[in-house]
């Protein structure tokens, strides 16, 4: 805490300054188009539920879905792969979670009133924001431009949830004049243990969270300015169902200074630059788990240094973008067992061993008009990636001699060809890239992995993941509609993965073994995904999505967490100030489960949910009030994703009131 203590006392002695500033009349055009960009807000909502949760937000894209332990901080899987498979980021900044059990994502450590738009990249894409092979997922704060006059602005919004008692309020506003620009944000959040659709309560399942952020620009010129930004996050007394122990508390800072300049009539149009600072602290107990035998504590703690600084050039028909991006972590975990009878001596381990990462990459995307119907994307990274660990000793008694440092060079090319012909469009790519072991499979220590029930050793000298992708997508548009189809295939060698040891015994009295992280020759998995949308009248509209992926070990047998068929179709109807949306979304039976990993077959379920809001002004201030209702026939379900199958939430009323001012 000490870390936070001092880094918020010194960003409160520095809180003055940075964003895109507006153009002037001397100001190029295509500065026009940068500024109009870089002012962009989106609404972090979802067409059946406007006050939602980060992770609602992005559950609501077709590659993205979660791994659940309870209601709070899932684990996002982009492109059906884990999170050490994905890039997370805040504002392109390096964040990195303190649980070994993956219970604080990146996504946890923000709210969506602090965010102004998610940017998701399939694949060797995402590769700008560091070694990647499932791609990137950037969550954007909010950025207010500068404005020729002073003016404020905001939002309020407050509701309730009946099925957890899930109370929260979130606040929003910003200030804009032609030097000076401020954003800031509040938002409480606290629910009980919701009930699943037998009407049985979920133990454990119970949350609080607290957020605020800040951001302060100031216009040093008129082409430059200079911004600080902060985001301070604390979740306390969180339960988890799936897990043998909760979070007792969580805090975290995220800090960055940056640095924007534009030019005029050149080749070179924008340099951005951000140095930045974020430190996690996050502790695991089961204190509140009378049932365990014995009682453990498992704090965990994240410090990261970075630098971004990127410049886009832009010439004709031919831009680019050029970004150095470099970052030091250090992790570090614990694990303290304490005897039943407690004059005796404490187990203690650390299950992350003073970890450093050090990362530095040069990236760089290019996009060249070839004519008016065709686009050619191609870019690629050279990232070294370096490892130190403090304290080799525990990851030597299962790989005696194993390297104390280790240097790993990661590339990664992509290139993609669209195509536009009247209301058809297509694109087909590919790419290449490596990615290194992360914190847990290089240097994990008996991390106990309760889906499973085996406790887990990490091996320092896996070689890289190789990524080798391939993409296409094809879409039409008619004049009331259009269908979109996708489809990507990644062929991954030394594919990193858990395997039973046959040394070693248990440590956690819950496991059942040991299995150490190792490659496999390779792995294949698959992704599609189809959307198709009809105006049935000018007021009321079709959606539907389907989407289906399949991973394979080179065994030909199951991956872990591959989302079977899915589908959902939603009816949106307005009539003057009303809104009204229906829709029905569900998993079909999952039957390509991976027993070898824990898994076993989940039936499949459907979901009807409707909401309803009216739009009024209060003054001059724009006000919704919104009714609806989740899971409304209380199904009783668990799904693929769901660790340990524990069961969702059953039926679930929720109201919100939102007020623009």
């Amino acid at each position: 805490m000490k870390r936070i203590t001092l880094a918020l006392l010194f960003i409160s002695t520095v809180l003055t300054a940075q964003n895109t500033p507006i153009a002037n009349d001397s100001t190029d055009v295509v500065l026009d188009e940068v500024l109009i960009v870089a002012a962009k807000k989106s609404k972090i909502e979802t067409d059946m539920k406007m006050a939602v949760s980060v992770d609602e937000f992005l559950a609501s894209s077709d590659n993205i879905s979660f791994i659940k332990r309870g209601a709070y901080a899932w684990e996002p899987l982009l492109n059906n792969m884990s999170t050490e498979r994905s890039s997370v980021t805040i504002d392109g900044m390096h964040v990195f979670g303190a649980c070994t059990d993956k219970m604080d994502p990146i996504t946890s450590y923000v709210e969506s009133n602090n965010l102004s738009d998610i940017d998701i990249k399939s694949g060797q894409e995402g590769s700008m924001h560091g070694a990647t092979v499932a791609g990137s997922i950037d969550l954007k704060r909010k950025s207010t431009a500068f404005g020729l006059t002073k003016d404020w602005s905001g939002a309020y919004q407050t509701g309730y949830e009946f099925n957890n008692n899930q109370f929260f309020n979130l606040g929003n506003v910003s200030y804009s004049s032609d030097k000076l620009v401020a954003d800031g944000s509040i938002s409480y959040r606290t629910a009980g243990n919701y009930t699943d659709g037998n009407n049985d309560e979920v133990n454990h399942s119970q949350f609080k969270k607290f957020n605020t952020s800040l951001g302060v620009a100031y216009k040093t010129s008129e082409l430059s300015s200079v911004r600080v930004d902060a985001i301070f996050d604390k979740a306390k007394d969180v339960g988890y169902p799936a897990l043998p122990m909760d979070l007792s508390l969580s805090r975290a800072l995220i800090t960055s200074v940056a640095y924007k300049k534009f030019f005029e009539d050149k080749l070179l149009k924008v340099w951005d630059t951000k140095m930045y600072y974020n430190a996690i602290e996050h502790y695991m107990d089961d204190t509140t788990r009378p049932e365990n035998l014995v009682h453990m504590d498992m704090p965990g703690w994240s410090t990261t240094y970075g630098l971004l600084s990127s410049i886009n050039l832009k010439a004709e028909n031919y831009a680019a973008e050029i970004q150095l991006n470099a970052y030091d972590n250090l992790s570090i975990a614990e694990m303290r067992m304490y005897p039943q009878d407690r004059s005796e001596t404490t187990m203690f381990a650390y299950s992350w061993p003073w970890v450093t990462t050090r990362y530095a990459g040069l990236s760089m995307s290019n996009s060249w008009d070839i004519s008016d119907k065709s686009l050619l994307n191609f870019g690629g990274t050279l990232g070294i990636n370096y490892n130190y660990s403090k304290y080799i000793e525990f990851n030597w008694i299962f790989h005696p001699g194993a390297s104390q440092e280790k240097t790993r060079f990661l590339p990664n090319v992509y290139a993609s060809y669209q195509l536009e012909i009247e209301h058809f469009n297509a694109s087909v790519g590919g790419g290449y890239g490596h990615r290194a072991p992360s914190v847990s499979e290089g240097y994990g220590y008996y991390i106990y992995n309760s889906f499973d029930r085996y406790d887990y050793i990490g091996d320092p000298d896996l070689e890289n993941e190789i990524s080798y992708e391939a993409n296409a997508s094809a879409d039409f548009t008619f004049k009331k509609g259009g269908v979109k189809a996708q489809v990507n295939y990644f062929y991954i060698q030394n594919y990193i993965i858990g395997r039973i040891l046959s040394q070693g015994s248990p440590m956690n009295y819950q496991s059942v073994g040991v299995k150490g992280y190792t490659s496999l020759d390779y792995a294949t998995l698959f992704n599609f995904s189809m959307n198709a949308n009809y105006a049935i009248l000018d007021n009321l509209h079709w959606d539907g999505t389907l989407t289906y992926a399949r991973g394979l070990d080179d065994n030909e047998n199951n991956l872990p967490f591959i989302r079977p068929l899915s589908y959902q179709t939603s009816l949106h109807f307005s009539y003057k100030k009303f809104g009204f949306l229906t829709s029905l979304n569900g998993d079909l039976e999952q039957i390509d489960y991976s027993p070898e990993y824990g898994e076993d077959e989940t039936p499949a379920y459907t979901n009807w949910n409707f909401s309803a809001d009216y739009t009024f002004y209060i003054k001059d201030y724009k006000t919704v009030v919104q009714l609806g209702a989740e899971n409304i026939f209380n199904t009783y379900y668990s799904t693929y994703a769901d660790w340990g199958n524990i069961p969702r939430m059953g039926r679930n009323i929720f109201t919100s009131l939102k007020i623009n001012f």
